[in-house]
């Protein structure tokens, strides 16, 4: 309120004595006025404003106390303003005239792209803009009128059509503003499914079905006890996601999965874990506290339950944050219910399961008393949980650039650890809390094989060999020293690249990336040049006349390297990349920071960007509404995409409809060339 009243008596002092010549004279801001109509109660309102040169236009970001641009509708619409989105260079400094507040400002032009929801359809839109412009010692408040008519969205109308296969990449819808509160739990309750397949909640069965093997010596108790593993999971997610995408937005979610000290807890967990799984110490409560929940009839046991669906929520936000990001996205539009409904629907697919695994242990229990098997169940456990272990720490290496953890060396840790397992499980090697192995069982034979196999199949991976299979789990391939794939990709790239040289040949790439090339690395094999800066790479784009891919992608990004592998690094899609387009791999999660000449204050968010990572995510967000990776997206040479929708990340790994939506963006290219 101390801003406000500082500069309202000078503001209307001036604005008194000039009132007469205002109105006389041209206002600082002309305003083009058009709406379009997205669905039944939802339009969208554009306000381009064309700001005469000398003169400041307030941002809408600012706080209500302070000088700001804010829309008004007429109240007989029955309509309110869902949100603001600003287009144009926004600027910031502080502001002697209001006591140094920091103001935001456009200069020479802005568009305003203002989401009308409405409870009754409506032919016209109207209201006024009040806004606030500065030239020098000059603040002057200003007000128009405006009353257009609504037309229907082109791009509504063509989204059917423009690219089908498009959505087949996306976990989730871009735009869900039509859509009702049982689509959002629908398309959230799928996104939970999908997490399940994802590593970091797949990991963690193992510990579900040990801790649950300790605690269900019933079945009663074991059905009690899923009852309220189930129900703690669901209270977590729905609780805990809503209040952290409420207080810090969605992002917050996928910025957890490549936050460097939330890694290494997590490998720290997954380590104490794995130890204790192989006999190195007993993870327990203190005993004062198990005589506590003794007299509190049970207490304790709920309290442990209830800390394994915690431990589970933050350890697999890992690999469900860039999911839980997209559906959060999603949900928000959906109002104050949007995200409450949508943590729900997720969290209840990702319970049903785990709660299946807290009734099996009881089984186990009565088949495991007689035999010792059951402990080398537990020390089978032990070996993956260390394995798992470090791909978190892995995390936290590619993300600072430690380079401890290399793509070799990942391999060969986990190749001795296999081996160690199939010594463990033919008997060769044992602990001092085992029971002989008088016979080798056709049960730890097969698991044996299984292991023993595994271990074959990553070997070739010391080369260079793309292991489809585990590639969500590997750092990328650019940490290897010696990658024969990659020679024999980027030879194949040379000679193609040759046989099209002619005068049928793609137009040459004529910039070549200089920005982040020393510290980063493409996840994309056979591209002659990739760049890793959103400016550099439009630059090439216009040099060499070629649509631009945008490959938002991430460091700690689980599905990004399954993606790649199984799909981007088809000879198709390589063929296509290589040849027609400009590529950008902009990481998301990158921690080298801004010159302070690059930093700026996110139009989005209000926070101030400082960071690569930080940069690439608000590009995403602010031009693309989005904040998952993987996530695809073609562009024209002044960055606007040549498809309604991005392709992100596809369980069902469709080359084919991937190519097909590389070929459509091409087209797209084409025909707004020619015009």
């Amino acid at each position: 309120m101390k801003h406000l009243l500082s500069f309202l008596i000078p503001v209307f002092a001036i604005f008194a004595l000039r009132a007469n010549a205002q109105d006389a004279s041209p206002k600082p801001v002309k305003w083009q006025f058009s709406a379009e109509k997205k669905s039944d109660q939802e339009y969208v309102l554009h306000l381009k404003g064309t700001i005469e040169k000398g003169w400041l236009l307030f941002s809408t970001t600012m706080g209500n106390d302070d000088p700001n641009t804010r829309v008004v509708l007429d109240s007989s619409l029955k309509a309110t303003i869902a949100g603001i989105t600003e287009n144009g260079k926004l600027e910031n400094r502080k502001e002697p005239l209001f006591d140094n507040l920091e103001i935001k400002y456009f200069e020479n032009e802005v568009e305003l792209l203002a989401d009308v929801k409405v409870t009754v359809p409506a032919d016209k839109i109207k209201g006024t803009i009040n806004y606030m412009v500065l030239k020098g010692d000059d603040a002057v408040p200003e007000e128009e009128a405006f009353s257009v008519a609504v037309e229907k969205s082109a791009t509504t109308a063509a989204a059917t059509t423009a690219n089908t296969s498009a959505s087949q990449g996306d976990v989730a819808d871009d735009d869900a503003s039509n859509k009702s509160l049982w689509w959002i739990f629908i398309a959230s309750f799928g996104g939970g499914f999908i997490a399940l397949i994802t590593p970091c909640v797949f990991s963690m069965i193992p510990i579900t079905v040990s801790f649950f093997t300790k605690r269900s010596g019933t079945r009663a108790q074991g059905i009690k006890n899923a009852f309220v593993y189930s129900l703690s999971i669901i209270i977590i997610y729905t609780l805990l996601g809503f209040l952290i995408t409420k207080i810090f937005g969605a992002s917050a979610l996928n910025s957890l999965a490549s936050n460097g000290i939330a890694n290494m807890i997590f490998f720290v967990i997954f380590l104490l874990f794995a130890f204790s799984f192989l006999g190195a110490f007993e993870i327990s409560l203190p005993s004062s506290w198990a005589n506590v929940s003794d007299s509190k009839a049970g207490m304790g046991s709920m309290v442990g339950i209830f800390f394994m669906a915690l431990t589970l929520a933050i350890v697999s936000f890992s690999c469900t944050g860039p999911i839980l990001g997209n559906l959060l996205v999603l949900a928000a539009k959906g109002g104050n219910s949007g995200p409450l409904v949508g943590m729900f629907g997720f969290s209840l697919a990702l319970a049903i399961p785990f709660s299946l695994f807290a009734l099996f242990p009881s089984l186990l229990n009565k088949i495991g008393k007689s035999g010792g098997w059951l402990n080398a169940v537990k020390v089978t456990l032990g070996f993956v949980e260390l394995a798992l272990a470090l791909k978190f720490f892995s995390n936290v290496d590619m993300a600072y650039h430690w380079n401890l953890l290399d793509r070799e060396i990942f391999l060969a840790l986990w190749i001795a650890i296999f081996g160690l397992l199939t010594l463990y499980l033919i008997g060769k090697l044992k602990f001092s809390h085992d029971s002989d192995v008088p016979f080798l069982t056709v049960t730890r034979l097969c698991f044996a094989i299984v292991t023993f196999t595994f271990v074959i199949y990553m070997i070739p991976g010391m080369w260079g060999a793309p292991l489809k299979g585990i590639s969500g789990f590997l750092p990328h391939e650019g940490s290897q020293d010696f990658n024969l794939n990659k020679s024999l990709v980027d030879i194949q790239a040379s000679l193609e690249s040759g046989a099209g040289s002619g005068s049928g040949g793609h137009t040459a790439n004529t910039v070549k990336p200089k920005k982040l090339v020393d510290i980063l690395h493409s996840e994309i094999p056979g591209v002659e040049s990739t760049f890793f800066d959103y400016e550099e790479a439009l630059a090439a784009a216009k040099a060499a006349n070629k649509p631009l891919m945008l490959d938002f992608t991430g460091h700690t990004c689980v599905n990004c390297r399954k993606f790649e592998k199984s799909v981007v690094s088809a000879p198709a899609v390589m063929k296509i990349l290589r040849n027609d387009f400009i590529v950008a791999s902009l990481y998301t999660d990158e921690k080298t920071s801004l010159s302070d000449e690059e930093k700026y204050v996110s139009k989005t968010t209000g926070e101030k960007v400082n960071n690569v990572g930080q940069k690439n995510q608000d590009l995403e967000v602010s031009k693309f509404n989005r904040n998952s990776q993987p996530y695809y997206i073609p562009v024209d040479l002044e960055g606007k995409p040549l498809v309604s929708k991005g392709y992100g990340y596809d369980p069902k790994e469709d080359v084919e409809a991937f190519v097909k939506y590389l070929e459509n963006a091409k087209a797209e290219f084409a025909k707004r060339n020619a015009k």
